[in-house]
This record gives structure tokens, sequence and C-alpha cells, in this order.
């Protein structure tokens, strides 16, 4: 009798206590909606020597296409928000340029257009936005000629209409950085495709004055600029032949700023300098002097606000004796003081013919994310990214680029959110599908994406949608989320009030 009261005894206990843990677990929370990651990821597309794009020169046109949609496509599997495409590799050009000839890089003979006509810088872009991507038109300022262009030089080059500007320079053809003339010519030539060309961004890389090359004997050859140095001293110049050289790349860089700001104030400037500013800077680091050998100062233009990101080009192992990574990383970030962007650049394409591990990029990038300065990073080149048989791509989309990243917002250009967006749900069939628009009434701020997250029970997912996509499908039946919040992002990172979505009718309401 003992024994069968205290078994009813717990059962009831049981079936009292059941219900209430229920409830308990009826009523917790859903978790909170996370934030959406802020980074820059993008990889450099290079044409000279066929680097990246397109795989060889005078690839028939449908087949570039094809080329550079199937990498976009494999970059944003990836999650990258950004490419940086090399349009003008050697005086030439990617594009319909007013002032340079077609690149043999594209089409095989410089000068030829491609045939079918279209526009690679115009297709490039198009295709980058539609995928919610930023497209950087890559300028390089001086590199009249490279050894790999193939075919002639056609006659509209500038070594036929400038010669005098133009120096050999070992097996390149270099203009002088110095010339007047030459700075006119790159400031025009950018401001073209700044004007003509829907372009996020313009890029500069490492090439100021040229790499020291040695003579046949072994000895540097030194650049030949005895013309404009002369000139410079019959016009009683006061500074020594290294500081007038950086004085001029400082010119030229500041009038690139400001001249692109004045006609585009949303387009950024970026340059990607060699990553020793000068060795012992900070103390451990030995190697090349960018800043005595190329004359570019770019801790200057970083400081000036000369630039809207700088990209060091930190190209060394993590322990790498005299360039450690991180040492580099943090004296940049320390030398920051105007508060620009920092993403430095990684030799991610080492991969494909060192010793190196995926394994090495990944914890660079962990490395950038641990500094509180920096906010992104930039792989050289796209090259390893278009290699399926590469380990690097599953790499980073299994280690660090897991879930989508927005682009950081550049508040020193544009600090104003953008309206709430319009939300609503239509039916498609049994199927419901989420619309969006732009808000702000009758003149609403163009989107550039829309961050759409979405609840299901306990987990969060997100999605980046390029602003011109108007609609998502949310699924059918047990398919459909919890919840659904959107919000808004313009061209330069300002993200809007989030909305959440009325799964019942449709009806929106802003937090």
């Amino acid at each position: 009798m003992l024994r069968l009261s205290v078994f009813l005894l717990a059962a009831l206990i049981l079936a009292a206590c059941t219900p209430t843990r229920e409830v308990a677990q009826d009523t917790m929370p859903p978790p909170p909606r996370p934030e959406v990651p802020r980074e820059f990821r993008a990889a450099w597309i290079a044409t000279v020597d066929n680097i990246d794009w397109p795989s060889r020169p005078g690839l028939p046109v449908v087949e570039q296409q094809a080329e550079l949609r199937s990498l976009l496509d494999r970059m944003q599997r990836l999650h990258f928000n950004a490419v940086i495409l090399q349009v003008r590799p050697t005086a030439d050009a990617f594009y319909a340029s007013r002032y340079e000839p077609w690149s043999a890089y594209l089409t095989g003979q410089q000068g030829a257009a491609p045939e079918p006509y279209y526009d690679p810088l115009a297709f490039a872009i198009e295709e980058a936005h539609k995928r919610g991507m930023e497209l950087h038109a890559w300028f390089n300022p001086y590199r009249a000629y490279h050894p790999t262009n193939p075919g002639e030089l056609d006659t509209s080059h500038i070594q036929f209409t400038n010669p005098d500007v133009v120096k050999q320079y070992g097996d390149l053809l270099w203009m002088d950085p110095s010339e007047p003339i030459v700075q006119q010519r790159s400031l025009d030539v950018i401001l073209d495709v700044v004007e003509r060309y829907d372009v996020d961004g313009v890029h500069l890389d490492d090439y100021f004055y040229p790499y020291p090359k040695d003579d046949s004997l072994g000895n540097e050859i030194p650049f030949p600029d005895s013309t404009s140095w002369a000139r410079a001293l019959e016009a009683d110049a006061t500074l020594d032949r290294g500081d007038w050289r950086r004085q001029s790349v400082d010119g030229f860089v500041e009038r690139l700023y400001n001249e692109v700001k004045a006609a585009k104030p949303h387009v950024k400037v970026g340059i990607s300098p060699f990553g020793i500013w000068r060795p012992g800077y900070p103390e451990t680091v030995r190697g090349f002097d960018a800043y005595a050998r190329l004359y570019a100062d770019a801790r200057k233009w970083q400081q000036e606000g000369w630039v809207d990101y700088l990209a060091p080009q930190l190209y060394w192992a993590i322990d790498k004796d005299g360039q450690r990574y991180n040492e580099l990383l943090e004296w940049w970030a320390s030398q920051n003081t105007a508060g620009r962007h920092l993403w430095p650049g990684n030799y991610t394409s080492r991969l494909l013919f060192d010793t190196w591990e995926p394994s090495e990029i990944v914890e660079q990038i962990r490395l950038t994310r641990a500094n509180s300065v920096t906010d992104g990073n930039i792989h050289f080149s796209a090259k390893v990214l278009r290699d399926t048989s590469s380990a690097m791509g599953p790499a980073l989309m299994e280690e660090v680029y897991a879930a989508p990243a927005l682009i950081p917002a550049s508040p020193w250009l544009d600090d104003t959110a953008p309206a709430a967006p319009t939300v609503g749900t239509e039916r498609l069939g049994e199927a419901l599908a989420l619309t969006m628009g732009p808000g702000g009434g009758s003149m609403p701020e163009p989107v550039w994406v829309y961050v759409v997250q979405r609840r299901h029970g306990a987990t969060w997912h997100t999605e980046v949608v390029p602003g011109w996509q108007q609609s998502v499908p949310l699924g059918q039946g047990m398919d459909v989320p919890d919840a659904v919040v959107v919000t808004a992002v313009d061209r330069l990172g300002n993200a809007s009030a989030p909305v959440d979505v009325d799964l019942m009718d449709g009806d929106m309401a802003a937090r």
C-alpha cells in the first residue's frame, strides 16, 4: 500500500510539473536578430599578361563574357562583395577610352576593338552590380609598356603621341611621373572613367616610379628623368632629387583625390602601396624601401586623407622574420590618423605555386579582424578563387566567409541613413514572397542592397540582396519563416531602420 501511495504521489508531481515546463518553453523570447558583419571582401582581377582575365589575348567575346560571369558567380558564392578590375595596365584600355588604345591583352592587338563590339568595363560593372558587388576600376598611372604585351604598339599610344615623356627602363617603357603632361594625361584618363562609367571606386597599385632594374653587368639602372630634373633645377628647385620625385607623386595623388570628389563624391579612391613604408617601421621590419626607391610616401597619403582606403600589400607569412604580417598590420593601423579604411592586401594566389596552405590566409584574415582599425581584406588575385581545384575557396567559405558581409560605411563621404524600405508580402500560388522597395516618398534614395533576415525557430538566416531585386521567395506552409526583418543600405554603406514584415497580411511595421 505504501509503494502504491508513493507511485501515485510521484505521478501527481510529474503531471503537475510537465505543463509548467511546456509553458516555460512557449514563453521563452526568440533569439535576438544578429548584426550583419561589416567587412570589405575583394579580389584584384589583373588583366596585364592575362593573369586573371581574359584567359588569353584575343579570346572570342562570348568566351570573355562567360569567363567573367563565371568568376563573379564564384566570388558571389564565396560571399565577396567587391572586385578591383585592372582597366589600364600599360597606357591602354579595357573600355572605350577617349585617350588611349584598346588593350592587346583584350583583343590580341593594341588598338583593335572587340569584335563583335562590346565595352568590357561597362559589362563588368553591370554584372558586378547585378550581384550586389562593388566594382573599382584599377589604373596603372605611369607604366607604358610591359614585355608581355602581344603585338606592336598602336600609333595612338603615348609612345608615339608624346615620345619625349616616355622613357625606356630596362625591358619596360615608363612615363616620367614628374612630367606635367604625364600627370595630366593620367588624371584625364581616370576622370574620364569616373564621369562616364558607374564605378564605385578608382584604384592605383604600387607602381609609381618603377622598381629598380639592373643592366647586364648587374648594376642598377638609374631612372632617366634628367630632362624633367634639369627643368626643375632651372626653376630653382630647392629639394634634392628624391624629395622632388616624391613631391611629384604626392601632388598627383592629392589632385586625383580632389578631382574625383569634385566629379562624383561617392566614388572611393584607393591605393595599394608596397607593404613596407620604410625598413625599421616598425623596428623589426627589414626589406625594400618604397619611400626611397619608388618615391611613394603612402603614410603621408593616408594621414592627409588623400585616400578613402589604403591597401598595403602585406604579402608575407605570419611568421616571416623581418616582415611579419601582424607587425606590419599593426604599424599601418597606428598611422591611420585620418580614420580612413585600411584593407590590407593578401597574397592569396601564392597557394598556387608555393608551400602556403589555406590556413595561412585564413589566419591573416582573422588577425585583420582582431585589429580594431582594419575592416577588410583584398586578395591577390582572382585566379586562386577561379581555380575550383584549389582548397582556398572552400577554406574561405567554411572558416571566415561563411556569412555575407556589408561593405563598411564611409561616414566622411556620407553619413545619412536612407529611409526605411517599403515591404510587404504577396501570394504566388501556395507560396509566399517578400516584396520590397525604397522608402522616402516620391523621391526615394536608390537602395544599393537589402539585408533580408528571416528566423525559423531559434535560427536566423541573413541574405544580402541587390537593390534592383524587388522580391524574395519565403517558401510555403511550414517553410515560411516565423519572422522577417528588412533593412535598406545605400551606396556608401549607411543602413536604414530595420523593418518587421507582417507575414499575416503584408503590412509593415518599422522598429
